[in-house]
Parts: structure tokens; sequence; C-alpha cells
């Protein structure tokens, strides 16, 4: 078994990493059953960063087991709410002590820039398992009147063993979202990160075996899709499957789930996202979140908003101004202080969206900025703008998961919400627009689970985060979260000793 050991001197960070890099099971860092590694690739270069352990199906088995142990005995109904709680904030309190080693291995392994995993990733992360500490100790159920001769109430109860999976782009933001309400509500967990970025995955493992958690309530096992993946999903131990990925992984889930126990399965998977302008919008507000909303993370974010709608009237002004901002982004090492777009993740995902830009050009689109590689090694993409695109085009009906946006000239709101709404995705959208009255009654009409009105690509760990049609079923975050990791029992007592 291997250890992650790098030393970080850079300008923007100093200092160095240790942690295991073995399967995580029962409070232990151990080689997996096979005794093999899974190379991990820093995307700026293409060297080798790491080795760490791969999972098989057995591990996958005998973290299943240690969960189930851990459930039954020091957790789910064992474990106090007040504990949970306890435990969460002491976790949330490691983090914010480990923030720039944490921010550093995310952007190592990633490619994202340090002070985005840093200001954006970890710190939402470290709230989020904060908020959710806060949970932990109401749960509660309702007591229901019936009759004068019958108490009737309701609990909820934690599941049992959860298994959790998650996407390479946001590998500890996703891992916190998915892992604190399940915890604040006694599950246990089997946790697959993605083989592509899974470094962050260990060290938070590390620090909540710090922190005091029973061994066997965490678990992390990292192996490919096909095969752990598909373990967990088809795992007749695990009761509740949690993924975010894409559209096509979540299909594969929820056929598994039905093959095995009917294990509930919650998803948050791909989007199309559409952002709105209108011609009364403030457009250095737009442009500026424009760009976030499509360039941030190399395009590499499920919500980002790749289709860009501008009403004619503003249309110029505005492909002006969005291709001068495009222009000014710097794409540089990740630790370069006034970097903002890094590498996209792996050499795979780098033809992937060059492949959708040769489509684009293929089918007759405008090339307005970008479109070519970046620098000679690594996986760099310029930021990319397409314009005369038509609907039936590749790159405006598929999630590129990369810097390339279209845009789209309308005419009024009733034309952008019929063509908003023509995808088959339902993740998130934005309005930009000065008149409120306008925000809200186009915001109601788009069908997507998230709406930002002057803003875009924003998260909170208060407010829920989930898609409609092909984008998932369920939501992360906010309280909404806590109903996925539930089971809800009805308890009749016959106070008045009636008889039949």
């Amino acid at each position: 078994m291997n250890n992650f050991t790098y030393k970080f001197d850079t300008p923007v960070f100093k200092g160095k990493v240790d942690f295991p890099t073995g399967v995580f099971i029962d409070g232990n860092f151990i080689a997996g059953s096979n005794n093999t590694t899974i190379d991990v690739i820093n995307p700026t270069n293409g060297e080798i960063i790491a080795k760490v352990s791969e999972a098989t199906t057995k591990d996958v088995d005998l973290a299943v087991e240690a969960a189930q142990k851990a459930f039954d005995t020091t957790w789910g109904l064992n474990a106090p709410g007040a504990l949970r709680a306890r435990l969460l904030n002491k976790l949330a309190t490691l983090m914010e002590e480990h923030h720039d080693r944490l921010s550093a291995v995310e952007a190592l392994d990633n490619g994202k820039t340090f002070n985005w995993a840093k200001y954006g990733d970890v710190t939402i992360a470290i709230d989020t398992i904060k908020y959710y500490a806060g949970w932990a100790d109401k749960i509660q159920g309702k007591t229901i009147e019936t009759s004068k001769g019958k108490l009737a109430y309701t609990r909820h109860e934690p599941i049992g063993v959860v298994g959790q999976i998650v996407a390479w782009n946001f590998p500890l933001l996703l891992m916190c979202i998915k892992i604190a309400p399940a915890l604040a509500c006694g599950n246990t967990i089997v946790f697959k990160p993605s083989e592509f970025t899974p470094l962050s995955a260990l060290y938070l493992a590390s620090l909540i075996r710090t922190a005091g958690f029973p061994s066997g309530v965490f678990n992390v096992v990292v192996g490919t899709g096909p095969t752990v993946g598909e373990a967990i999903s088809l795992h007749m131990g695990i009761e509740k499957v949690a993924f975010t990925g894409s559209t096509r992984v979540g299909r594969r889930i929820m056929e598994c789930a039905a093959k095995s126990n009917l294990k509930d399965v919650t998803l948050e998977l791909g989007g199309k996202s559409p952002n709105v302008i209108l011609n009364d919008a403030d457009l250095e507000l737009a442009v500026g979140w424009s760009s976030h909303g499509i360039f941030w993370s190399s395009g590499q974010v499920c919500m980002a908003g790749s289709r860009i709608f501008v009403q004619s009237g503003i249309y110029d002004e505005f492909l002006k101004r969005f291709t001068e901002k495009t222009r000014s982004l710097k794409l540089g090492d990740p630790f370069d202080a006034d970097a903002y777009q890094g590498p996209v993740v792996s050499k795979e995902h780098y033809d992937r969206v060059m492949g959708y830009i040769a489509s684009g050009k293929a089918d007759g689109a405008t090339v307005h900025q970008g479109g070519e590689r970046h620098g000679d090694l690594g996986y760099w993409i310029q930021p990319t703008i397409f314009t005369n695109v038509r609907p039936d085009m590749k790159i405006v009906k598929e999630e590129i998961f990369g810097p390339v946006a279209v845009i789209i000239k309308f005419e009024d709101e009733d034309d952008v919400v019929r063509q908003a709404n023509d995808t088959v995705y339902g993740l998130a959208a934005a309005v930009f627009t000065q008149d409120v009255s306008r925000a809200l009654d186009v915001a109601h009409r788009l069908r997507a689970g998230t709406v930002w009105i002057n803003s875009a690509s924003e998260v909170n760990a208060a407010i829920p985060l989930g898609g409609y049609k092909q984008s998932g079923n369920g939501r992360d975050l906010g309280e909404y979260a806590l109903s996925h990791y539930t089971n809800v029992k009805a308890v009749h007592v016959n106070i008045g000793n009636t008889r039949i």
C-alpha cells in the first residue's frame, strides 16, 4: 500500500501533504484484494502523480460488511443526533485546519486553479459539513391525531448502508454534498470517488478517522465504474445509491438497482443549461456572470450555462463584450495566482471535448473565438465561442462538459422559453433582466431545477440542487436532501385498549 507524499512549493501554497492511498475499509487503509493500483495523472502535463490501491468487487463486499456492522452496533439508531453533530463539526474543524492542503491536492489532481479550489470547492464543502451537523439532532417525525383511544406518530429512521458514487469535476465538494446528509441521518457509507480524481476522498477519509467516527461508518473504494460502481449498484446489502455524474451512467445505476434489491436511487445528472439575457439586462453584470457560468472550472460543470440566448436588441453588443471577456481569461498553471482556467481533467475527456468542437465546425457553426488546443503539454483547451448555430447541431443539443459556449439570438420571451426548454435536460437556467416581473415570469416558465436571476452557477449548502427530466431525480443540499436518507416509520398505539 502506498502513501501520497507531495511537497508543494508554488506561488500560492507551500507545504507538504502526506496521507495513505489504500482502500479505506472499517477504519483502516489496506491494499486492494488484487494488490493492483490505479495511476493518478496530473492533467497539466500528463505525468503520474500518485498510485492508489484499486478496489475490486470483493473489496466492495468487505466495505458493505463493515458498514453494516457499524450501522448495527455503533451508528444508526445507536448514535444519538447530538453525537453525529459533534463528529461532523469536528470533521469541519479538521477540514478548516487542512484547508490549504485540501485545496492544493484538489488543484493538483483535478487541474482546477488553487484559488477556485480554496475559495470555492473546499470552502463550500466545509460549509456543507457544518450545515448538516446542525441538522443531525433535528431529524424528527410527527404526532398525528386520529381518535381519542389511539396515539399515532412517525419516526424518520436511517436507511442503513448507502452507496455513493461521484464524478471527477468537483471531487471533494461532491463528496461532502453526498456524505454530510447521509451521516447526519445516521447512515453508514460505501463511497466511490472517480478513479480520475481519488486523492481528496482518501485525504478526507484520513480526517474522518482522526475526527473519531466509529470504524466502518465511512468506507472508500477507488475503482472503475464497470467494476466498483456496478458492484455498489447491484449489491444486495446496499439499500440506497446516490450518484452524481452522466445521464448515461445514471441510467445504468437505475437498471442495476431494479435488477437487484430495488434500492432507492437519487441522481444528479447532466445538463445543457440555458442562460437567457433580455434586452434590458445590465450588460456588464450579464457578461461577467455568463463568462463564469460557462468557463468556470474549464466548463466541466453539470449546471454550466452552455447555451447563451441573447435578445436581438443587445445581441451584437453582448457578443462584443463577451468576446473581450473571454479573451481576457488567463489559462495558466493552477498554482499561478492569476490563473483563471486550468486544463480539462484527462486525455480521454480532452479528446471528447475536442471531438465536439470538431463536430461544430463540420456542421457549419462559426468558431467566433477559440476552438483549439492551448499549449503543448497536458489537456488544455481554449475558451471557445460558437455562433451561427442550429438547434439540431450536437454542440447545441448534447452536454459538452468543457469550455464551449454557443450564442443564440432570440426575439421575445415566448421564443426563448420555447428554445430553452427544447432539451432532454433540466438541471439549471439563468435569466438576466432589470425587470423583476419579467425575470420571475421567465424563471417560472423554464423547466429546470434551479434558476438564477442575474447570477449563474452559485451553490449554497442550504439551497436544494437537482434536476428535471433527464437531469436526474431527488435533491442534494438543503433540508430537502434529508428526506432521501431516512425511512419514515408510522407507529400506531392503541392507548384505549380498543378491542375487536
